[in-house]
């Protein structure tokens, strides 16, 4: 039979799914690995997504959206992102998901380089692989709080390298870059010409600053911005997101839609439109929540001398735990969850800086999380 394409045959696996699905083999495993919010969106959005169905309401859409989530988005955008776009510019897509695997689709040709945090979310490099792009790390080290050193993410761009990936608040590190740092990101970008994919995905969860839009800083068209409503708004499974693209770009984001999903569905869409026009208490309620979630934690890690890395966004802890996994955090992973039943996701998921490294997802009931961080192996 016919061989599937090398570049598929190549591409990189999820190492946080693997250790998802032996974890969901095995009652009883406190999972920690994967980032599902612990929190519920309301009761009315959920009615409204009911409703929808009951209505009838599950023919085709728009290729963008419905208007009415749209414009929704648009006015989201201008009240809390300073960003200031015509509902064009604004495409619905299956998640945050489709939307970077959309705005690489768009920025990169085969053959191109596009940087990418290390570590950093795992679909970066692994949409690079899917699309016969290559992916470049750039390294977030340890000894600088995992911040980009400019100078090093310079000498990585050939030309070839096509776009920069920058994602803050950080999945998996829970760090934040500030408005310094952005504005050097985008200057780089502008020297060489480069796409910039901005993940704002975490965006309602930032602890001690506030979120700044790299769009919102952007004066020649040059960012593509994703946004998701599985965090934010604990509606992972509903699956909405937006790409924001630059003016203009209506003709071809329709072909291009067209040819990925055609459409989402209208009830995740109706519901999403009602959650961000709506009261926005349950957000603020999650954000206290995984707030005090991460206190407990940093606490709990603290008083058993277990080195992390101080998170100021997103829901996960940065966990050192190089003085037991022996050089190989993978498979020290896999241990972990046969021997203690906890599942945490490897640092090496998220690129080769990971080694030593555990991401652990506080957004889970906080008497697990305890206890799961409780069997963590403490330093000598």
């Amino acid at each position: 039979m016919p061989e599937i394409a090398a570049h598929v045959a190549g591409m990189p696996g999820s190492g946080v799914r693997h250790i998802l699905e032996k974890a969901l083999l095995r009652p009883g495993t406190i999972i920690l690995a994967v980032g599902e919010p612990g929190e519920l969106v309301g009761p009315a959005v959920r009615d409204v997504a009911a409703g929808a169905w009951r209505d009838g309401d599950i023919r085709y859409t728009p290729n963008g959206g419905i208007p009415a989530l749209r414009d929704a988005i648009v006015r989201k955008l201008a009240r809390d992102n300073d960003v200031h776009v015509d509902v064009e510019q604004v495409w619905v897509t299956v998640g945050a998901t489709q939307a970077l695997h959309m705005a690489m689709s768009l920025a990169l040709a085969r053959g191109d380089e596009v940087l990418v945090p290390d570590p950093g979310y795992t679909t970066f490099t692994m949409n690079a692989h899917l699309l016969q792009a290559t992916p470049v790390p750039y390294p977030l080290r340890p000894e600088r709080a995992f911040q980009p050193a400019l100078e090093e993410i310079e000498a990585l761009v050939t030309p070839r390298t096509r776009a920069i990936i920058v994602n803050t608040p950080s999945n998996p590190l829970g760090s934040t870059f500030d408005l310094d740092t952005l504005e050097a990101l985008l200057a780089l970008a502008r020297r060489h010409d480069l796409w910039v994919i901005s993940d704002e995905v975490y965006e309602r969860f930032t602890w001690g600053g506030r979120h700044v839009s790299l769009q919102s800083l952007d004066a020649d068209g040059r960012v593509l911005s994703v946004f998701s409503m599985s965090k934010t708004h604990a509606m992972t499974g509903a699956r909405v997101g937006w790409l924001v693209t630059p003016p203009g770009w209506r003709p071809t984001m329709l072909r291009v839609q067209e040819s990925i999903v055609s459409c989402v569905d209208a009830p995740s869409q109706r519901a999403a439109a009602a959650a961000l026009d709506g009261d926005q208490r349950d957000v603020e309620r999650a954000a206290v929540h995984y707030r005090d979630s991460l206190s407990a934690a940093m606490a709990a890690l603290d008083g058993r001398g277990i080195r992390y890395l101080p998170p100021t966004g997103a829901f996960y802890l940065w966990i050192d735990v190089s003085h037991a996994s022996g050089g190989d955090v993978a498979a020290w992973c896999e241990r972990f969850l046969d021997e203690a039943g906890v599942a945490v996701a490897p640092g090496t998921a998220f690129g080769a800086s990971g080694e030593g490294w555990v991401r652990v997802c506080v957004a889970s009931d906080r008497a697990e999380l305890l206890e799961g961080l409780r069997r963590l192996p403490a330093p000598a």
